[in-house]
């Protein structure tokens, strides 16, 4: 399949280990990827790239077979992008910004725009000064939305909106995906996500660690485990099993966790008195979390 976006040794170097490193990513036509990463990892850097905002150090990026920074104007104009702050608009009402960037695509569906603005319960007579941190969001969701695009690139979008919006948002991106639209969705919320992406792509301190569909994220087997013994707890018999780890214990009770299969665990406990055995796997939230963690070089697989 075409790629909507695709990226080839993306590079912004900040200085300081700040910024996005080698990044190569691709988008296909018609999917809704989620880019996922903590405040500061380098999403907002890399959309930046890719809107041909900022110039990169080393690498290329296109969107839709254009590149990003020679054929920005174009690019801009097949995009409906949603930024992590909207720019300060004083004293425009809510219908002249709205005007004004329909105006710069040619003209907008007036019908369009009034079932958005319907569907967020958003006022375009209000000044944007006047617009509360929630309604200045929904103005943006209205920007990227609105002309029918047919790449969405929404950076933190749902950031500010409250629970009925953030459904009506995802609501708009499969619609949008169901009309043939590509859709890039940046977020640290893994939740967020899960309603309406088909992949992800997980980026550390300005590297992609990880690109994976959902499901297969629910098939990194990791446990955690509570044993409670009928006497003094036996921590000794789960130190030298493959895959456990953060073991701790307390009188009659070891908990840890454990990666990969959990037949050793259950082989080591047959024969032995257990009054209790508790084990659940995280959700993706807390999966996502564990890339994050910092851990020492030699400790990372």
């Amino acid at each position: 399949m075409t790629a909507a976006i695709k990226t080839q040794g993306l590079t912004k170097d900040y200085g300081g280990g700040r910024g996005l490193f080698d990044l190569d990513l691709e988008v296909t036509e018609g999917e809704v990827f989620g880019y996922l990463g903590p405040n500061g990892a380098g999403k907002s850097t890399t959309i930046r790239l890719l809107m041909g905002f900022i110039h990169a150090t080393r690498g290329s990026a296109s969107i839709l077979g254009l590149d990003s920074m020679r054929e920005s104007v174009a690019v801009k104009r097949l995009v409906g992008y949603m930024p992590g702050e909207l720019p300060q608009f004083g004293g425009l009402r809510g219908r002249d910004i709205a005007g004004h960037f329909g105006a710069l695509r040619g003209g907008v569906d007036q019908a369009r725009v009034k079932e958005i603005t319907e569907r967020l319960d958003l006022d375009l007579g209000l000044k944007y000064r006047q617009y509360s941190t929630g309604n200045k969001r929904k103005l943006g969701i209205l920007l990227a939305f609105m002309h029918r695009p047919k790449l969405l690139v929404l950076d933190e979008p749902s950031s500010g909106l409250d629970p009925l919006n953030q459904q009506e948002l995802f609501k708009l991106v499969r619609e949008a995906q169901a009309a043939g639209a590509t859709v890039l969705l940046s977020s640290h919320v893994l939740s967020e996500v899960e309603h309406v992406c088909q992949r992800v792509g997980i980026i550390r301190r300005g590297k992609l660690v990880k690109v994976a569909r959902l499901e297969d994220l629910h098939e990194i087997r990791v446990r955690r485990v509570e044993v409670e013994f009928s006497g003094d707890a036996q921590p000794q018999l789960f130190r030298a099993l493959p895959g456990v780890e953060n073991l701790e214990s307390n009188h009659r009770r070891v908990t840890f966790t454990v990666r990969g299969s959990f037949e050793p665990v259950a082989d080591v406990l047959a024969g032995h008195h257990v009054v209790n055995l508790a084990s659940h796997e995280p959700t993706l939230e807390e999966m996502f979390l564990e890339y994050y963690e910092d851990q020492p070089a030699e400790a990372r697989t």
